[in-house]
């Protein structure tokens, strides 16, 4: 199959040229407010940004619950088939020639389509966008946007810009989504199996902080999905923390934490599970992993509130089949071939544990960024799928995200908006749809509402192949121990358990939140001379923090223990204490609180209401200065 054009260098430079991704222009911040008294006015007045979170739910700049009610506006990813003639609209997704903008400008201008969100209830919008686009300084055709006249002469990511400032000016938060490398329509194995796939690592995160950047200012841009359905290339899978350029736990946890500290800490970071990995033929191993991974090794950003897990599910595809019919198909079931309860399970266990399991490190907002069906959908199986799928959204209060929004009429059956070549709307909101039951369910379901408490909040420090400094004010400070590989908690936790082997901690502010002073920088420890009352680990080495100091990060040498880095309470700390040993065995308060951080190895851990004050190991024979046991004291 043809790969999707690329750039040649001559109009790569040019774009590098013109700035076209590095500057910010008047279109990327919001356009004037909506008139009182209207749709778009009533949505702006009910959430205030930015957004973070709390245990599982979203919440906005009041702490009151938002919940994501959304819709992919899809066609700036990019909707060529990858083969034949690219103007052709033939050689496009359904017939639907996007020209790497939001589907529909050539048909109904901006302010009919919104209109449109607005009636089906949706208050959010996941905005898929190509590298590609970004990049490519070539004016629109005046046909592809022939009924938003004021958009000729732009440039596709002028346009993206236009279509962000009218849609948030309506009151709908924006999700940007990286959804392909290559302007050419997913999911295949078409070059955008990876986000490092047909670029560099590097040229996805720059990309990534200069959008950022660019919409800054406007508040209503609240999150950034970092890459959609990662997947299998011909050759090789995507990983969860192998350590290589594949790993996708590591290159969304990185840059995670460069949006937050150097582009705009305000926005939510969407991740996405593996999609795929294995080679899907009978007899040899494959599947969808989606969130399983992440119960024990979820990601801690440097911004600990501001995480969301993300998972697509379609009734033609299931847990181990690809979605293919004829080559590349397998015996496995699909999700639609799966019983009610059998399903509600799958989910269960590939992705709603992670908001429906409270107190764990990996507890976070899920948003199913992706479901959908066709309107022409005759197989009851499918149909069925779909009104279950849409029980087990609304039993869960769950964040959604249907996909597609706009459509062509007469060309692709998915969308739930169409517009025909006259401008003429069709779809589920103006005829015989029979997805309209279940839309119109889903949306005006039960839901939470208003304040959301502050929770407990764990988070875990994986240390396995490089540094886990998840604070940023000792990200300030710079490298407290060089050489080492170093975790520290985010601001506002405390260390509360260790693993015996391979550098895992588990973080936490529960029973004392705001612990931490606000002035002293914290101190790094290598050595004894805080120990106190008592040898507490006879004859092993402590590293102790002093008086009224709380441990907050360790590092390692390999296995071995090399420092531990103390912050100063905010107030007094108790002195009675335990010593927790973990060499033997797991060592931890009933129930796991926060969840396994550290599989395969021994734990130990103080209670919640007891801070770490030091860590013992020896460097006797077989031993390793491994951490050994910890000093839990009363807060």
């Amino acid at each position: 199959m043809r790969r999707a054009r690329r750039l040649r260098p001559a109009i790569l430079a040019a774009a590098l040229l013109l700035g076209a991704l590095g500057t910010t222009p008047a279109a990327a911040t919001p356009a004037t407010p909506a008139a009182a008294g209207t749709p778009a006015a009533a949505l702006a007045d009910s959430w205030s940004a930015p957004l973070s979170t709390r245990g599982r739910y979203i919440v906005d700049a009041g702490g009151n619950r938002f919940k994501l009610k959304s819709a992919n506006w899809q066609g700036a990813q990019g909707s060529w088939s990858g083969s034949g003639d690219i103007n052709d609209p033939a050689s496009h997704h359904d017939g639907e020639k996007a020209d790497q903008m939001p589907l529909g400008l050539d048909r109904a201008p901006i302010a009919r389509i919104l209109a449109g969100f607005h009636e089906l209830g949706i208050n959010s919008i996941r905005l898929p966008f190509s590298n590609e686009m970004l990049h490519d300084p070539r004016p629109v055709s005046d046909a592809s946007v022939a009924a938003n006249p004021q958009l000729r002469g732009k440039t596709p990511l002028q346009v993206f810009d236009a279509v962000i400032a009218a849609t948030t000016a309506e009151g709908f938060a924006v999700i940007l989504n990286n959804h392909t490398i290559t302007s050419r329509f997913c999911c295949g194995l078409d070059g955008n199996e990876r986000w490092n796939t047909s670029q560099s690592t590097a040229q996805w995160e720059n990309d990534w902080i200069n959008l950022a950047r660019r919409y800054k200012d406007n508040k209503r841009v609240v999150g950034v999905d970092l890459y959609n359905e990662v997947r299998r290339t011909i050759t090789d899978d995507p990983n969860w923390n192998w350590g290589n350029d594949h790993d996708w736990w590591a290159a969304s946890q990185r840059l995670g934490d460069r949006l937050l500290t150097e582009a705009n800490p305000d926005l939510l970071v969407v991740v996405e599970g593996i999609n795929w990995q294995g080679i899907p033929a009978d007899g040899l191993p494959h599947g969808r992993p989606t969130l399983e991974p992440v119960r024990t090794l979820s990601h801690t950003l440097v911004a600990s509130n501001k995480l969301v897990y993300a998972a697509h599910f379609y009734g033609y595809t299931g847990p181990n089949h690809t979605g293919a019919t004829g080559m590349g198909e397998t015996h496995d079931p699909r999700y639609q071939d799966l019983s009610r309860e059998d399903l509600f399970a799958t989910l269960q266990r590939q992705a709603f544990y992670v908001s429906a399991e409270t107190g764990r490190h990996f507890t976070a907002p899920v948003w199913i960024s992706e479901f959908g069906i066709g309107s022409d959908e005759s197989n009851p199986k499918a149909r069925a799928w779909f009104g279950n799928f849409v029980d087990y959204l609304i039993a869960n209060d769950t964040d959604f995200a249907y996909w597609p929004l706009v459509g062509w009429a007469g060309h692709g059956t998915w969308s739930i908006l169409n517009f025909d070549a006259q401008g003429r709307r069709s779809g589920i909101l103006d005829g015989a749809d029979w997805r309209a039951t279940d839309w119109n369910r889903l949306v005006s379901s039960p839901q939470k509402t208003g304040q959301v408490a502050v929770s407990d909040t764990w988070n875990m420090l994986n240390l396995d192949h490089a540094d886990a400094v998840q604070s940023a004010r000792v990200r300030a400070l710079g490298d407290w121990d060089s050489g080492a590989r170093k975790g520290t908690c985010p601001d506002g936790q405390r260390l509360v358990g260790l693993s015996h082997r391979d550098g895992r901690g588990l973080c936490s502010d529960a029973g004392a939140r705001g612990l931490a002073a606000t002035g002293p920088a914290p101190t790094v420890v290598r050595d004894e001379r805080h120990v106190q009352q008592g040898d507490w680990a006879g004859g092993y080495t402590k590293y102790q923090c002093g008086p009224n100091q709380f441990v907050t990060g360790y590092s390692v040498r390999g296995q071995a223990v090399s420092a531990v880095l103390c912050a100063q309470a905010g107030r007094t700390l108790g002195t009675n204490g335990r010593t927790v040993w973990f060499d033997r065995g797991d060592n931890r308060p009933a129930g796991g609180p926060g969840g396994e951080f550290a599989p395969g190895n021994y734990k130990g851990q103080c209670a919640t209401d007891e801070y770490a004050a030091g860590i013992a190991f020896t460097g006797a024979w077989a031993k390793g200065k491994t951490p050994d046991a910890v000093l839990c004291r009363k807060l």
